[in-house]
């Protein structure tokens, strides 16, 4: 069993930075691949990076390449996003997921944290 727990979500300008963290319990985090998916108001979940269990393999979606950065600290269970050149469409429910698998599926994770709010200002 996994928990994850987001925090650093928050109201920002467009053209600004956020960085999420996603801190999970357990002692085989490092085993888990991990993503970040995002659901907009009144849309469907979307995949929005994913990281494999060493960092060695990263994967983001084409509107986030770029601005966003995705890494983990395997030391401390956590896995980060860091958002920069924010835009309004990135306006979202933010969701960490662990997984055994490595995609932008969201069969492919088991555990889901409960999500942090983006809000992103024009």
């Amino acid at each position: 069993q996994v928990q994850l727990v987001e925090s650093g979500g928050g109201l920002v300008q467009a053209g600004g930075s956020l960085r999420l963290s996603c801190a999970a319990s357990g002692r085989t985090f490092s085993s888990y691949a991990m993503g970040w998916f995002r659901q907009a108001p009144g849309k469907e979940r979307e995949f929005v990076a994913a990281i494999s269990g060493n960092a060695g393999r990263i994967y983001y979606a084409d509107s986030v390449k770029g601005r966003f950065t995705i890494s983990r600290d395997n030391a401390k269970n956590t896995v980060y996003l860091q958002m920069n050149s924010l835009k309004p469409e990135d306006t979202a429910v933010y969701c960490c997921a662990a997984g055994g698998g490595l995609g932008s599926s969201d069969v492919e994770y088991t555990y889901w944290g409960q999500g942090t709010q983006v809000t992103v200002s024009s």
